[in-house]
């Protein structure tokens, strides 16, 4: 395998290369070391660069090779986005705001280390997490690797762009409003919002008020069942054998919906080319044997600006009012966090106690169907710099148009995943998601993985690779 076949190749590959000898630790870690020195002055995917600490862990992790050890990422390299700890780093939320640097790590991260993992660095994020483009005045602008001149998306570019451009085989995300999947789609990767709660946000709770998971971007299906089955809460229901076994075999006849409507009140970009790609993920998986209708989810009229916004608005101010400097935050944000501030206690918790009444109304529609396919996003990424000097509601409102499709699940909790499909017809990647009953991230990665197996993406390479 040649070095640029091994740096595509995937965590779970590169583990079983690793135990089997055919690379080292140290090797492997040097590998995206060169790599990220060589693309990144273009790129900006990484906020920081933690190579000596790198090559300290690949040289630990190869003696617990030698030694025998078996750890499921042993000696994997990954990445971290810069909202999650790390002992000895800053938690920057993509803003000079921030600091100092933390004394532990995240529960997440422990997970990961103790499975083995060699954290390379830091990804780069918007301010505060706030938007589906990585840009920010403290850090400067994050680019797809498919296309210099557009962004990744966000809040999770800049693992985005590291995992597509090979300068990490997976990174970890968050998701508050699709942070996972807007970047996962853009930057032509898999990527799962899972269960809220299924794996650890410890130090952080309840992120914006209750949205905010994490979850992996990732190469392949089996990388992001990896991850799940090395950081889920073994006390929440999981399939037997863990998530991994779920990928390893298609799942029974399934009845799909097909669904293209935004969520009321949503203004939505409608591109055919987003339309077109669910309706020939339909025809698949007809082909494939399952039971593909069109139909609808029953959005209430007021999920989005009765409930949803306010949470996210609410959840950046709270996020703000713990920085020790918060006069640094730029103006868009500061405005953000403005409206946050008029949503008080008492309105907040009566939009908690709603969430049940309008999570059911939402999953209603899986009392006949097991999964939902909508679009990935509306349409491809934005230009680097296309809302700059924009205020903070004009900009929600013109991104909210090209990633319609995401956050409502945010508000029910429940588990979504994009997987690739195709180029659209600028060269930009597209995606299907797929929606699944609470708890159930085992069909979506079965399905995932039959979907992947018929029509594979990993090899699929960018630009600025």
């Amino acid at each position: 395998m040649d070095s640029i076949d091994l740096a595509f190749a995937g965590a779970a590959e590169q583990a079983r290369l690793l135990r089997s000898g055919a690379v080292t630790a140290p090797a492997l870690t040097e590998l995206y070391l060169e790599r990220i020195a060589r693309l990144e002055p273009e790129l900006r995917s990484y906020r920081v660069v933690m190579a000596d600490e790198a090559r300290r862990a690949a040289a630990q992790a190869q003696q617990r090779i030698d030694d025998g050890e078996t750890a499921p990422l042993l000696g994997v390299p990954i990445a971290i986005k810069d909202d999650t700890d790390v002992a000895g780093q800053l938690t920057t939320y993509g803003s000079n705001a921030a600091g100092p640097a933390v004394t532990a790590d995240a529960e997440v991260v422990t997970r990961l280390r103790a499975a083995g993992a060699i954290i390379l660095g830091k990804t780069a994020v918007p301010e505060m997490m706030v938007w589906p483009f990585t840009e920010s005045v403290s850090f400067g602008a994050t680019r797809n690797p498919w296309d210099a001149s557009r962004t990744p998306g966000g809040s999770s570019g800049g693992s985005g762009a590291a995992v597509a451009a090979g300068l990490a085989p997976f990174a970890l995300g968050s998701d508050g409003a699709g942070s996972i999947r807007i970047p996962a789609t853009w930057c032509g990767l898999y990527g799962i919002k899972p269960q809220r709660d299924r794996v650890p946000t410890a130090p952080m709770v309840d992120g914006w008020c209750g949205l905010a998971t994490l979850g992996p971007l990732t190469r392949t299906v089996e990388d992001a069942a990896l991850f799940l089955d090395v950081t889920g809460d073994t006390a929440m229901p999981r399939p037997k054998g863990g998530f991994l076994a779920a990928t390893a075999h298609p799942p029974q006849r399934l009845r799909i919906a097909l669904s293209f409507k935004a969520p009321p009140t949503i203004t939505a970009h409608r591109d055919p080319e987003q339309r077109a790609a669910v309706r020939q993920a339909g025809d698949l998986l007809r082909e494939l044997g399952h039971q593909v209708i069109e139909r609808e989810i029953d959005y209430p009229t007021t999920a989005a600006y009765g409930h949803l916004l306010p949470r996210m608005y609410r959840g950046v101010y709270d996020a703000v009012q713990a920085l020790p400097h918060p006069e640094r935050l730029d103006t868009r944000t500061r405005g953000v966090a403005r409206i946050g501030g008029l949503v008080s206690d008492a309105r907040l918790a009566k939009i908690l106690a709603g969430e049940e009444r309008i999570s059911a109304r939402i999953n209603a529609i899986f009392d006949d169907v097991d999964v939902v396919i909508t679009p990935g996003t509306a349409t491809g990424p934005s230009k680097v710099g296309a809302y700059r000097r924009l205020g903070a509601v004009t900009t929600m409102a013109m991104v909210s148009a090209r990633v319609p499709f995401q956050a409502m699940f945010n508000v029910t909790g429940q588990p979504a995943a994009v997987l690739p499909w195709g180029l659209d017809r600028a060269g930009l990647p597209m995606s299907i998601q797929l929606v699944g009953r609470p708890y159930d991230e085992a069909t979506l990665l079965s399905l995932s993985a039959e979907i992947e197996a018929d029509r594979p993406w990993a090899r699929r390479r960018p630009t600025i690779s």
